[in-house]
């Protein structure tokens, strides 16, 4: 094998090493950044699912009971959602054959 061939196969290792070093890097900062949208996410849900409600965490019942509210509101947020999405695609997007034309 000539000189030129070697060095080829070196830098190809050296940049295939790099590239899997960096996407294990890679892959620990998408779960950090994952872990931290979580958190941000459950923050603001759990502020508005307890917004203008008093919610008693010193007991088992109260406890209880701020686990029901929160997945309540879950439980509307996702109908509401549904509703809204089923709404969109039942409505008329081709536009007013009134209107301006081309």
């Amino acid at each position: 094998m000539s000189i030129g061939i070697i060095v080829i196969i070196l830098i190809a290792l050296i940049v295939m090493i790099w590239a899997i070093m960096e996407a294990k890097r890679l892959r620990k900062r998408l779960l950090a950044i994952f872990l931290i949208g979580l958190v941000l996410f459950a923050a603001f849900t759990i502020f508005f699912a307890f917004k203008g409600k008093q919610a008693d965490l010193k007991s088992f019942s109260g406890i209880t009971d701020a686990v029901k509210v929160y997945f309540s509101w879950y439980k509307i947020f996702f109908s509401n959602m549904r509703t809204l999405t089923g709404n969109v695609v039942n409505m008329n997007w081709k536009g007013n054959s009134t209107g301006m034309t081309s």
